[in-house]
C-alpha cells in the first residue's frame, strides 16, 4: 500500500516523466518481490508479479488495437464518417460533440469500450483539427461517454462479465442482459451536461497552433472526369464553396481565367485558397486531386524507389533558401526532388486574383510551400534548398485499402463482441492481417505503438496484482465490511461504489471486481439486506474509472494523442467520479426500495 501511495503521488505530481516512474515502480516490485516472496496458493510468486505485465493480455490487446488504429487511419478508411460528422460540427460545435457523445455511448453498450474508442479517436482527431478546436477538449469527454454507455449492459464490458460471474457463483440469480440499463441510461443523462458544456472547460487546450490551423494556401485543383465541377461556371463553384474557401479562378493553357462565367471542362486546373483542411475535404468530396496526375507518378516513382509512405507536410523558406525569387515552376521541385508543391502561403501579403498563378508568385523568406513526397525526398529538399519542415507532417492515407482496412476492424469488433474470442486474440489476429495485408508497414509500426503507453499499462497491472497477491485490497475491503454496520442503505451502497472506485482508479477493474463482488455479497448477508443492489454498487464502481489514467486502457489510449497529463483525469475526472457516484446510489436505493 506504501509502494501504491507513493507511486499515485509521483503519477499525479508531474514532476517526473511517467514513463520513469512506471519504470521505477516496476523495478521497486521486482526488488521487493524478489527478496520477500509472497507465498499464494502453497508456491511463491516473486519476479512474476513484477514483471508479468508486459506478457498481460490487457497490455497485448492494447498494443494490436493501436495497429489497428494505425491502419484505419493510414489508408483512410475514415475519412467519409469524418466528412459527414464534419458537416454536422461546422453547423453547431456544440451539436457536433453532443451527437459524437450520444453515439459513443449507444455503441458502447454492445460493443467493448476498447474497439469504440480506437473507432472514434482518429474520427474525433480530425474533426477537431478541421474544426479548428483542441482535440484534447473533445478526446476525454469521448472516452468518458464511452465508458459510462459500457456499464449499462453486461457485455458492454468484460468487467460486467467478470461481476456478474463472480456474483452467480456467490448464489445470486443469473443477470440478463439489460437487467440494470435502466439505471446506467438515467445516470448517463445526468453525466451528459457535464461531459458535454463542463468538462471540455476543464481541460487543457493542445492542438496544433491557431496559425496552423488557420494558414491559407494558394492550391491548384485538378477535376477529374466524374467530378461534379466539370461543365460547372466559376461563379456557380464560388456559390458552392461559399465560405471560407475562395475560387480565384480557373487555368486553361497555362492562363489563368477569373471571369465569372467561365465554364470548367476536363482538364482544367482550379486555383482555390483556404486552409489545408479545408483543400484537402474538398479535394476528395469534389473527386479534384491537389496533384496533376502527370506529377504524382514522379513522386510515386520517387518515393516507391526507396520504399516509403508519402507524407504531406509545411516546409518555410529560410533567409538563405536557393529558392528565394524564384517560382514554384521554376525552383522544378517535383523533378529534382520528387516532391510535388499543393500550396504557397504569402504570410505578410495577400494574393491578388487575376495578377498571377500560384506557381508563378515569386518566393520570399518566410513563405510556407504546402508539399507531398516520400520522407527521405522532404529531408533532401530541407538539406539543400534552405527550408525547415513545421510541425504536423501527416502521412498521405493509402486510400485502395481503406475498404480492406475496415473489413479487417469489423471482424475484430465482432470476434470481440460476440465473445468468440478474448479482444486480445481478436485484436492481434487483426493486426497481423493489417500487416500482412500491408495496411499498415512493418517497418513504421513505432509510429503506432507508444512507449509511454506500454510501461505504463505494465506497471498498473503489476501494482494490481500486487494489491491483491499481498493480501492488501482484501484487507481494505474487510475493514470496509466491519465499518458500515449499523449504517442506511444509501450510505451502505454509495460508500461500496466508492470503494469499487477507488480500487478500479488505482489498481485495475478487474482487481475491483475480485475484490468487491465477494464483499458486497457478504456485507448483504451482515446487514440482512439484498445482495443484488450492492453487486450492482461494486459493478458499477468498476466502470467509474475517470479519475487516472491508469485505472482503464481507454484512459491510456487517449493519453498521448490528447497530450494530457495525470493531473488532467485528476481535475476533469473527479468530479464526473462523484456525481456518478451520487446518482447511481440514489438510483439504487430508489429502484430496490432500500
Amino acid at each position: 500500500m506504501l509502494i501504491a501511495v507513493t507511486a499515485f503521488w509521483f503519477f499525479a505530481s508531474g514532476r517526473v516523466r511517467i514513463e520513469i516512474v512506471s519504470l521505477v515502480l516496476i523495478a521497486v516490485l521486482a526488488i521487493s518481490a524478489y527478496f520477500f516472496p509472497i507465498e499464494h496458493d502453497g508456491s511463491y510468486t516473486g519476479l512474476e508479479i513484477a514483471f508479468g505485465g508486459f506478457g498481460h493480455e490487457a497490455l497485448i490487446a492494447i498494443c494490436a488495437l493501436m495497429i489497428l488504429g494505425r491502419g484505419l487511419v493510414v489508408t483512410g478508411a475514415l475519412e467519409p464518417a469524418g466528412r459527414l460528422l464534419t458537416r454536422l460540427w461546422k453547423f453547431s460545435r456544440l451539436l457536433g460533440l453532443l451527437f459524437s457523445l450520444v453515439v459513443g455511448g449507444l455503441m458502447s453498450m454492445f460493443v467493448n469500450d476498447t474497439p469504440v474508442l480506437v473507432l472514434t479517436m482518429p474520427i474525433m482527431i480530425n474533426l477537431a483539427i478541421r474544426a479548428g478546436i483542441p482535440a484534447s477538449k473533445t478526446l476525454m469527454p469521448m472516452n468518458c461517454a464511452i465508458l459510462i454507455g459500457g456499464m449499462a449492459t453486461t457485455i458492454g464490458t468484460s468487467t460486467n462479465l467478470l461481476v456478474v460471474s463472480i456474483a452467480e457463483d456467490l448464489g445470486l440469480p443469473r443477470f440478463g442482459i439489460f437487467h440494470f440499463t435502466d439505471v446506467a441510461l438515467l445516470a448517463a443523462l445526468v453525466a451528459l451536461p457535464y461531459l458535454w458544456l463542463v468538462m471540455p472547460r476543464l481541460l487543457p487546450a493542445h492542438s496544433a497552433s491557431d496559425e496552423q490551423l488557420t494558414r491559407r494556401f494558394r492550391s491548384m485543383l485538378f477535376p477529374r472526369e466524374a467530378s461534379p465541377a466539370i461543365g460547372q461556371s466559376l461563379q456557380a463553384l464560388r456559390r458552392r464553396f461559399d465560405g471560407a474557401l475562395e475560387v480565384v479562378g480557373a487555368v486553361r493553357k497555362g492562363s489563368l481565367q477569373t471571369d465569372s462565367r467561365f465554364i470548367v471542362e476536363f482538364g482544367d486546373a482550379i486555383e482555390v485558397e483556404g486552409t489545408s483542411a479545408e483543400l484537402q475535404e474538398l479535394s476528395s468530396a469534389m473527386k479534384m486531386p491537389l496533384v496533376r496526375p502527370a506529377m504524382m507518378e514522379t513522386v510515386e516513382t520517387f518515393a516507391g524507389d526507396k520504399g516509403e509512405g508519402q507524407v504531406m507536410a509545411e516546409l518555410v523558406i529560410g533567409a538563405d533558401s536557393s529558392l528565394i525569387g524564384q517560382t514554384i515552376r521554376s525552383a522544378q521541385v517535383i523533378d529534382r526532388y520528387g516532391v510535388a508543391v499543393m500550396g504557397l502561403h504569402h504570410p505578410e501579403q495577400a494574393f491578388f486574383p487575376g495578377r498571377s498563378r500560384a506557381d508563378a508568385e515569386r518566393l520570399e523568406v518566410g513563405d510556407v510551400l504546402w508539399v507531398q513526397g516520400g520522407s527521405a525526398a522532404l529531408e533532401q529538399i530541407q538539406i539543400s534548398e534552405g527550408t525547415m519542415m513545421l510541425e504536423g507532417a501527416a502521412e498521405i492515407p493509402r486510400t485502395a485499402k481503406a475498404g480492406l482496412a475496415l473489413l479487417i476492424f469489423a471482424g475484430v469488433v465482432l470476434l470481440a463482441a460476440l465473445h468468440l474470442v478474448p479482444i486480445a486474440v481478436a485484436a492481434l489476429a487483426g493486426s497481423i492481417v493489417m500487416l500482412a495485408t500491408g495496411c499498415v508497414k512493418f517497418d513504421q509500426l513505432g509510429q503506432a505503438l507508444s512507449a509511454k503507453v506500454i510501461v505504463l499499462v505494465a506497471a498498473s497491472i503489476a501494482l494490481g496484482r500486487a494489491l491483491l497477491e499481498t493480501g492488501a485490497a482484501e484487507w481494505l475491503g474487510s475493514s470496509l465490511a466491519l465499518g458500515m454496520q449499523g449504517f442506511p442503505g444509501a450510505v451502505v451502497l454509495a460508500v461500496m461504489m466508492a470503494f469499487a472506485t477507488l480500487l478500479t482508479n488505482f489498481s485495475s477493474n478487474t482487481a475491483a471486481a475480485a475484490v468487491g463482488t465477494p464483499i458486497a455479497v457478504s456485507l448483504a448477508e451482515q446487514l440482512a439486506t439484498p445482495a443484488e443492489p450492492l453487486v450492482l454498487a461494486v459493478l458499477f464502481g468498476c466502470n467509474l474509472c475517470y479519475a487516472t489514467p491508469i485505472a482503464y486502457q481507454t484512459n491510456i489510449l487517449i493519453m498521448s494523442a490528447g497530450g494530457y497529463h495525470f493531473r488532467d483525469y485528476v481535475r476533469a475526472g473527479l468530479p464526473l467520479v462523484l456525481l456518478m457516484i451520487c446518482t447511481l446510489s440514489v438510483l439504487l436505493v430508489w429502484k430496490y426500495q432500500l
